[in-house]
């Protein structure tokens, strides 16, 4: 008996389309891709249940004749190639004729398409892949696609599914992402009734880059634009201040295709150069035209990746635009430390801050690998140590009885705010500062529906958020623990976090809360700090349950024993 078999047409088709269709935000993508080459300048999404009950997409394009209506249903029916060469040099967004047969192949759908100059359109039914009536309507120029109750014959990808809100805020994303190069488009978004945004066709990207960056990353945008020959760069960048821990603000366009592409973010990087700290992804848009026959756009199922036959060209123009866009920023790169500044004898200025009571904008202590998992390291007697010094504003350095301690004060004293935070939740007695005047903040559409959705979390450690409408949010109260704190980039960094893909709930989720709040909190790497306070922060580190390690897993302290100095030196043999 045969082992292998040919599947049946259905099952073969709902594997197809599980390697195109991913969730709803894969079914806008795809249609939205069909309207760009239809010619349409207006193009409506609308959404029910963040895309689960009804996706919607209408559009004022060429339109197709009943004949080609019914062709676009079979898997491989394109208009934009017709040879084997034609992949070299195509320029449109769809060409595999795959899109249409893999969202009907998961979904109950409805086109409705009136060509130009013609009387009546044609609508076409189907339900999981099988055609279910062809018939002549009146309707506007153009097409409307509607997908009903997606993987409703697949349950076992519907199930994995996230909540509504979840599933559109990646349709939002999307439709974001694909409405930036194309400003002489209009595109509108409703969930229900409701309506998400409206960006009007305009020569001025102002507007659609609001709703893709961080308010203050748009507004501090520096622009800068290089060509050579079938290669022109266009970057707008965000100074290397307003970078972030995850690239979701990084945007690479080529030829008007969004990717995401390594090769070409490791280029912004390079650009940035020491700018940009370790482990931080800059907020920053790429647009690469380039001759198609130099691209390879047919690598990835979703046609999110290319491959670009000179990358090395690339990758330096890429890099050298960006290094150019940046130079006017030059001076918001911080000066180095003084490599060691002694302490002993002598009281800090007066302009340091204390480390309870007011800090410097938050830098934070990062490094691009994950971090290690917390490892236990010989326990340290902290009594009464001798305060030798600070290192390059970084170190504490203090004399023990049987050696030398070396202490990162970041890290110390995110493990301080740490617990203390973890504990006064545990005794509900997170002591609050309310506000004078609440403190308005700008989000993206994105992080304004995390927000809705798990901003209970903030409220009970103390960060009490009210929707001011729009994207609008206003900060009404914080914890007293924390001083002078960049509330704005905290928040997003949360929002970041729950968009990583890791599940998060409950406690687990509260904890990652806490941690992204110690960091916040906590000394910066660079500030100065008086004898007085570096002793009090060793105190209280010894006070602390686990104080050989920072929540996120690095050591806090280095400590070097005489006989072990003494064989660095060479003392003893």
């Amino acid at each position: 008996m045969n082992t292998i078999r040919i599947l049946p047409e259905k099952i073969a088709s709902q594997i197809a389309a599980g390697e195109v269709i991913e969730r709803p935000a894969s079914v806008v993508r795809e249609l939205i891709d069909n309207s760009i080459d239809a010619r349409a300048d207006r193009i409506s999404i609308k959404t029910e249940r963040g895309g689960k009950g009804l996706i919607r997409v209408s559009d004022n394009g060429i339109g197709m004749g009943r004949d080609d209506l019914l062709l676009c249903l079979e898997r491989h029916a394109t208009s934009k190639i017709k040879i084997a060469s034609d992949l070299s040099s195509v320029t449109s967004f769809g060409f595999r004729g795959e899109a249409i047969p893999s969202i009907a192949a998961v979904s109950r759908l409805e086109i409705t398409s009136l060509p130009d100059k013609a009387l009546l359109g044609n609508r076409v039914t189907m339900s999981g892949g099988k055609l279910l009536s062809v018939e002549e309507v009146g309707a506007p120029q153009g097409t409307i696609v509607a997908v009903k109750n997606l993987f409703f014959n697949m349950p076992a990808r519907r199930k994995f599914l996230k909540t509504p809100r979840t599933e559109m805020n990646h349709i939002v994303d999307a439709v974001l992402r694909a409405a930036m190069p194309f400003r002489k488009i209009s595109f509108r978004l409703e969930e229900g009734e409701r309506e998400i945004f409206h960006l009007p066709a305009s020569s001025n990207p102002s507007l659609r880059l609001s709703h893709l960056m961080d308010r203050m990353a748009g507004k501090s945008l520096l622009s800068g634009e290089n060509s050579q020959k079938d290669l022109h760069i266009a970057v707008h960048a965000a100074p290397a201040e307003f970078a972030r821990k995850r690239a979701d603000r990084l945007f690479v366009y080529v030829n008007g295709r969004n990717i995401k592409d390594r090769f070409v973010t490791k280029a912004i990087i390079e650009g940035y150069g020491q700018r940009l700290m370790k482990g931080r992804y800059p907020q920053a848009l790429v647009f690469i035209t380039i001759d198609p026959a130099q691209i390879d756009v047919n690598v990835h199922p979703a046609k999110q990746e290319i491959k670009f036959q000179n990358g090395q060209q690339v990758f330096r123009a890429v890099a050298a635009v960006v290094h150019q866009t940046l130079k006017p920023a030059a001076h918001l790169v911080p000066k180095r430390p003084e490599p060691f500044t002694n302490l002993k004898s002598g009281e800090a200025p007066q302009s340091a801050p204390s480390i309870f009571k007011t800090v410097e904008p938050y830098v934070p202590a990062t490094v691009r690998e994950p971090p290690p998992a917390p490892i236990k390291a010989p326990s340290m007697d902290f009594k009464a140590p001798e305060i030798i010094g600070q290192l390059g504003n970084m170190y504490i350095l203090c004399q023990m009885d049987d050696g030398l301690l070396l202490v990162d004060q970041h890290a110390a004293h995110e493990r301080i705010v740490y617990e203390t935070l973890q504990k006064s939740l545990r005794s509900a007695n997170i002591e609050i500062q309310n506000l004078l005047l609440p403190y308005e903040m700008e989000f993206s559409l994105k992080e304004k529906g995390v927000l809705l959705e798990k901003g209970h979390v903030l409220a009970q450690l103390g960060i009490e958020l009210d929707h001011f409408g729009g994207n609008t949010f206003l900060l009404r109260s914080v914890p007293a623990l924390l001083k002078d704190v960049n509330w704005q980039m905290l928040i997003s960094e949360f929002i970041s976090k729950l968009d990583e893909g890791v599940p998060l709930e409950g406690v687990h989720l509260t904890d990652e809360a806490i941690k992204i709040m110690a960091c916040h909190g906590a000394i910066r790497a660079g500030q100065h700090l008086t004898p007085t306070e570096m002793s009090d922060l060793v105190r209280q580190l010894s006070e602390m349950d686990l104080p050989t390690n920072c929540p996120h897993g690095r050591p806090i302290f280095k400590s070097f024993t005489y006989f072990e100095l003494s064989k660095m030196f060479k003392r003893i043999v």
